[in-house]
């Protein structure tokens, strides 16, 4: 089972990445917790770079090739021999980031991004991606401060939003939408209730 969480930076998915481990923890099955970028040790070097304020004025493109690297290496080495063990896999972001970020407000377009987003994956998506929604403005972290993508500033965490909406619109099947302007305990409940019926 593949499970991952996406939304803006600031939105709590770390924290609710934990909550779902322990519930299934819970239930007895083994979990294994995934961050993107890295995950291996050639994807916490990339990420090290990605999110490094001092690697600049870095082009979506270099950005999606970097990060497809990345998510090779994940896919290869963590999340398919976990899958094929029975275990459940939960990914604190996956190939939808690159989607909504290098893009749509990247500006390299979506279904060029899942292109190579399908060979850096073999084809391997979540069975559901729970995106967390939360408004900027009221996002769990400082965004004025932190890593490359996330000091960017409101603007571009706003038009990160709005892609994720876009996309969740036009790939429902792939998503559950979370309001993630609740309690920690209030947005987790939500999350439990999205799962799959023989899942939960």
């Amino acid at each position: 089972m593949f499970l991952a969480f996406e939304g803006a930076d600031g939105a709590g998915k770390s924290t609710q990445v934990k909550l779902l481990a322990e519930h299934f923890e819970r239930q007895g099955r083994e979990v294994v917790i995934c961050r993107e970028p890295g995950g291996t040790e050639l994807g916490e070097k990339l990420r090290g770079i990605l999110l490094d304020p001092g690697s600049g004025d870095m082009g979506p493109e270099a950005e999606v090739l970097l990060f497809m690297a990345a998510r090779a290496q994940l896919c290869s080495r963590v999340i398919r021999p976990a899958i094929e063990a029975g275990k459940v896999v939960i990914s604190d972001r996956f190939l939808w980031s690159s989607v909504v970020y290098q893009g749509i407000v990247g500006g390299l377009g979506i279904e060029e991004v899942l292109s190579i987003g399908r060979v850096a994956t073999g084809g391997l998506l979540p069975e559901l991606t729970f995106l967390i929604d939360l408004d900027p403005a009221d996002a769990h972290s400082s965004l004025d401060e932190g890593d490359r993508m996330e000091s960017r500033g409101l603007d571009f965490q706003r038009e990160v939003r709005e892609g994720f909406a876009g996309l969740a619109a036009d790939f429902p099947d792939n998503f559950a939408l979370i309001d993630g302007s609740g309690s920690v305990e209030q947005v987790h409940e939500q999350v439990i209730k999205a799962l799959p019926q023989k899942q939960s």
